[in-house]
């Protein structure tokens, strides 16, 4: 596609209106893990009960993965964004009453969990879909590297926007104060977005590999056997980053506050850092496997994924220290651990699954990746409240140790042309 004016004002308005969709989400998402300790005084519940409460809601995004890659065939991807957004934003002023109600605010605050999960699992596959339809796979992954700081830079200003909001108001404008922020983002979202080049009268991407017999889609719609074994796979391995990811993201505050002596608002605060480094190493993987290896993105996930089974190992044997080697750790886990991620969610999900099958794709992959959160939920709470931190930390680097399994395995195939990634 050639860079006319027109179509470089239509892809910085694309890039624009996806990041903010991606990061609004995190808005109403990332508020709850921030919420977690006073959830525990209000809600007058224990470390288990507050697990299960975050595993409704994932239960939930991760069987909604799969019912947004199913629908996307049904439904334009803009139609899916914005409903998920407005159901996300009613949801958390559902979530922000029910802190209200005392102990019989639990069972309505884990419904509204739910409503909330299967909302937000549109976001990803639906806005990965999106650029699929506007991006060169030339130039992709530099691209797609600065567009995915949406779930770092997002995830930092949700955390530290939901610590003020805790900090100078209360759990429930920690909630009511996501819903105001999502309702600026599906207000511009609904203005300056749409799905494809075609939509506003521009050309078609064409590309030599949407031809080739690895990328095509059949002509009744589904996608080749070959093509499916590779999203699947890629969705197995990505099963491990999203565990680790999310039980940082979902525990680290009240990990920094209990470990340390820490305030709740201090605590999310720092929790930010894991984010705010993550950050790099998104921009860092995109850019080399652009750079160094013409597109293909195996060989610096294997790399970092070593990098993070480390960064995991010096956080469970001297992170505890005190707070500033326990912040070294969570850098060090952010930036080898966000890297990879990002490649086999973002770019990799457009690369093997083509422009017309990138939601699904993507939403395969991050549906069986969702496994992982879900899991780590109840296995961390459980080992909270029966044998404490050690076991956690134990736990997580066995995980990243099988990390490292994977993703040589995935190296594997693509080196034998069994995969487009």
């Amino acid at each position: 596609m050639s860079q006319s004016p027109s179509v470089t004002v239509w892809r910085v308005r694309i890039l624009s209106t996806t990041w903010l969709s991606y990061a609004g989400f995190y808005f109403c998402r990332k508020n709850f893990a921030v919420a977690k300790s006073s959830l525990l005084t209000t809600l007058q519940i224990d470390r288990s009960d507050l697990a299960h409460l975050v595993s409704a809601y994932l239960m939930a995004y991760m069987l909604g993965q799969f019912l947004t890659a199913f629908t996307s065939r049904r439904f334009a991807t803009r139609t899916l964004l914005l409903s998920g957004m407005g159901i996300t934003l009613l949801a958390n002023v559902g979530m922000g009453f029910t802190t209200l109600m005392g102990p019989a605010g639990y069972w309505p605050l884990l419904m509204f969990n739910i409503v909330n999960g299967f909302a937000q699992s549109t976001g990803w596959p639906g806005n990965i879909g999106v650029l699929g339809n506007w991006l060169e796979r030339k130039d992709r992954g530099r691209v797609m590297a600065a567009w995915a700081t949406c779930y770092q830079l997002g995830s930092i200003f949700a955390k530290s926007f939901a610590a003020l909001m805790l900090a100078v108001a209360s759990a429930a404008w920690s909630f009511w104060g996501a819903s105001i922020v999502m309702l600026g983002v599906w207000t511009l979202f609904y203005i300056f977005q749409r799905d494809s080049p075609e939509d506003v009268g521009l050309d078609p991407i064409i590309e030599p590999i949407e031809t080739t017999d690895s990328d095509v889609v059949t002509e009744d719609g589904k996608i080749p056997p070959h093509v499916m074994t590779s999203i699947v796979w890629m969705g197995s391995v990505y099963f491990v980053f999203k565990f680790l990811r999310y039980a940082l993201d979902s525990w680290s505050p009240l990990a920094i506050e209990e470990l340390f002596q820490l305030s709740p608002a201090m605590a999310g605060t720092l929790s930010t850092i894991f984010d705010w480094v993550g950050f790099v190493g998104v921009l860092f993987a995109g850019w080399a496997s652009d750079k160094f290896f013409k597109g293909k993105r195996t060989q610096i996930i294997v790399g970092m994924t070593i990098g993070m089974a480390l960064a995991f190992i010096f956080l469970g044997t001297i992170g505890t220290t005190s707070v500033v080697v326990f912040g070294i750790g969570l850098s060090l886990c952010g930036f080898m651990l966000m890297g990879p991620d990002s490649l086999l969610s973002g770019v990799g999900a457009i690369d093997v699954g083509g422009r017309r099958s990138a939601v699904m794709a993507a939403g395969i992959i991050n549906g069986l990746g969702s496994i992982g959160p879900v899991m780590q939920e109840e296995i961390i709470g459980y080992l909270l409240d029966n044998h404490g931190y050690d076991a956690v930390f134990d736990t997580l680097i066995v995980v990243s140790v099988i990390g490292i399994a994977g993703t040589s395995a995935l190296a594997i195939r693509s080196r034998r042309g069994r995969s487009a990634l």
